[in-house]
């Protein structure tokens, strides 16, 4: 039996598309009709190819954080903390006030004043948000070079608290010569000795 017409799009385009209106909107402002209408494909072939808006979502995310954000986990397997850190903050001013990307980033659009229809997505990205803090907790639990009266998960926390405000920055309408003036600010703050 044959299986079926081939499919008349490309899944990598069109799950980049809907991977750019999550991320304009949030998960809890995006409409079906707007992923079908970004993405050229109409409903039946959306729930065939992804499932239905929960499930695009968290294949939106897996596209998110293996592409845009894939700098991220990139940062970790720098040498120093310091390095680690500057890498995070720095990424996210390029994530998220880049010309070629929304502005903000992802995760923090969709985490926020999230109504209960949002409330799936609000849940998606959370748990995203913190598998990144645990694992950057981690990699300062391993560290030699953790500045002196650091708790690894109290430093963890603040280092996603200036990346998550850069983000909401960028959304704010900060520029990007703004933003890596404050991420230079928050580096110099957060290491004092080694400014």
């Amino acid at each position: 039996m044959p299986g079926g017409r081939p499919r008349a799009f490309d899944p990598d385009t069109a799950l980049d598309a809907a991977l750019e209106v999550f991320w304009r909107q949030g998960y809890e402002g995006t409409s079906m009709a707007d992923l079908t209408a970004a993405m050229g494909i109409n409903r039946p072939s959306v729930y065939g190819a992804f499932g239905n808006k929960e499930e695009l979502f968290a294949k939106a995310l897996d596209r998110y954080v293996a592409g845009p954000a894939a700098y991220a986990a990139d940062a970790l397997e720098a040498p120093t903390v310091r390095e680690v850190v500057e890498r995070l903050i720095f990424g996210a001013v390029e994530l998220t006030s880049g010309p070629h990307t929304p502005c903000g980033c992802l995760t923090v659009n969709s985490a926020q004043a999230c109504g209960p229809d949002g409330e799936p997505g609000r849940q998606q990205a959370l748990r995203l948000r913190m598998a990144g803090e645990a694992a950057l907790r981690r990699r300062l639990e391993q560290a030699t070079d953790l500045p002196t009266g650091r708790d690894p998960g109290d430093f963890a926390r603040l280092v996603h608290t200036v990346t998550d405000g850069i983000a909401v920055q960028a959304v704010s309408g900060q520029t990007r010569d703004q933003l890596q003036r404050t991420a230079v600010l928050a580096l110099s703050t957060l290491f004092p000795s080694s400014s």
